[in-house]
């Protein structure tokens, strides 16, 4: 039943959008006070995702995630700015837009609660939505993408509206209203939004949660939860020297909101079997298709493109086993390269497997 649940809030987000691994769990992070409870003083950190900067939404899945991560960069000492699609972008992967005019529209009024999550930082984790017009975003504006919004910031859009010179030092994507597995993966507009970052040399992380049981809303405890492991993972990673622009890290939570714990983080590799898919029925005779999403088998007898192959799937590890899942991203596409950065590659996973922060 827990496999077909969280099969079940995959596709609620999809809808919007080896050798096995293994992990060794380091020891409880403590209470710390002065230079250590700020690891991250001094890092320069771009956020965006492909849920928008709205967080309106009752079931949280326009945006909330954005600000938890925010919230959590700034408490560990992160000088943070947003630049987020101006409405919901799931499902748009690496689309960009090829002409026309951006706006990048600062927010004032922020969520009620985080209003003053990052009132020490620099930049005063400053949050602007990217909307599709010359001059100003209104309500209905189309919005640019989750890559346009990567784009726009590292060529000028950060120089022009915070003042920063230079990229900055991390691109964190998410966090995603539900998780970003398998084949949803290539979908994904908050890896979209990583690989853009990476495309650019700078380092970048893709995070995205779980949803609760009823596969309809997205609680604030899995973000918060993800949120804070994240702050700690890449406060680990920058002190090990491992944030590298050769490949983005993709980091999905499982779900926590009932009380239960997420284990341990593991290394893996995207699935190669689907967890949803999209299905096309024809209306009548008509020239017109419905879209749906059907459902991968979770019972192992999947087939074709529901088959899993993989041992160290990211699907296996998070929805069935209800691990913190870890896998590296690259841009290059080409099948058979062996990708710059292998010795990173390496030391990365053995920092997962053998030093990573517990949830």
């Amino acid at each position: 039943m827990r496999r077909l649940l969280a099969l079940s809030a995959a596709a609620a987000v999809l809808a919007g959008v080896g050798a096995t691994a293994y992990a060794v769990p380091s020891a409880e992070p403590t209470a710390s006070t002065g230079p250590a409870a700020q690891p991250l003083a001094g890092l320069r950190v771009l956020i965006s995702n492909d849920d928008s900067m709205r967080a309106a939404k009752a079931n949280n899945s326009d945006g909330l995630g954005l600000y938890e991560l925010r919230r959590a960069m700034c408490a560990a000492g992160a000088d943070v700015v947003v630049m987020a699609p101006w409405q919901v972008q799931s499902g748009k992967g690496t689309a960009v837009t090829n002409g026309g005019v951006v706006t990048a529209q600062r927010r004032t009024a922020l969520p009620a609660g985080y209003e003053n999550d990052c009132a020490t930082a620099p930049a005063k984790g400053a949050v602007f939505g990217v909307c599709l017009a010359d001059g100003t975003c209104a309500a209905d504006a189309p919005s640019a993408t989750p890559a346009d919004t990567v784009k726009l910031a590292l060529r000028g859009g950060l120089k022009a509206k915070v003042g920063w010179e230079g990229a900055p030092d991390l691109v964190l994507t998410g966090i995603n209203s539900g998780p970003n597995i398998a084949a949803s993966v290539n979908d994904s507009g908050t890896v979209g939004a990583a690989v853009a970052a990476i495309d650019q040399g700078v380092p970048a992380l893709a995070f995205s949660s779980s949803g609760d049981a009823s596969n309809t809303s997205f609680p604030r405890a899995n973000y918060r939860a993800h949120a804070e492991f994240g702050a700690r993972l890449v406060a680990g990673l920058a002190e090990r020297g491992l944030l590298t622009p050769k490949f983005a890290l993709k980091v999905d939570y499982p779900d926590v909101s009932a009380g239960q714990r997420a284990k341990a983080p593991v290394w893996t590799r995207v699935g190669d079997g689907a967890v949803v898919y999209h299905a096309f029925e024809q209306r009548g005779t008509s020239d017109s298709f419905d879209i749906a999403l059907g459902l991968c088998p979770f019972d192992g007898s999947g087939e074709g493109e529901c088959a899993e192959s993989r041992a160290d799937a990211d699907s296996t590890w998070l929805l069935d086993k209800g691990h913190v899942t870890i896998a590296p991203i690259t841009w290059d596409r080409t099948y058979g390269t062996l990708v710059d950065g292998h010795r990173e590659l390496r030391r990365i996973e053995r920092y997962v497997r053998h030093e990573a922060p517990r949830p």
